[in-house]
């Protein structure tokens, strides 16, 4: 098992990778250790932890079944013209009759044996 001294060299080091904004495992490679290593080091000596970036925050609750409008929804989350279908739902139901019709199908009945 090999033993990592942390030298103020190397804490200059680390530091100073992290000042660039480099990831943690980027860091680790450089440096010839673990993302761990290099994550557990920057919490022992109070760095703070950078934002990844924006966080997707709901414009509504979506189990909330008795809102304004059907939360049908149309493309994907990631997507710019990612929407959901906004007309009047179906009461007691998250979607408008259409989509409804669509979301709630009801099993087919088995054909009796003859």
């Amino acid at each position: 098992m090999q033993v990592m001294t942390w030298t103020p060299e190397r804490v200059d080091m680390l530091q100073q990778l992290f000042d660039e904004g480099l990831p943690t495992s980027e860091i680790g490679r450089r440096m010839g250790l673990t993302k761990n290593t290099i994550i557990g080091r920057l919490h022992r000596n109070g760095m703070s932890r950078r934002e990844t970036g924006p966080k997707f925050v709901p414009q509504r609750n979506f189990f909330e079944f008795s809102g304004p409008g059907c939360l049908w929804p149309h493309g994907h989350p990631d997507d710019t013209e990612f929407h959901f279908c906004g007309a009047r739902p179906a009461p007691g139901k998250p979607y408008c009759a259409a989509h409804a019709a669509l979301a709630y199908v009801r099993p087919k009945e088995e054909k009796k044996a003859a």
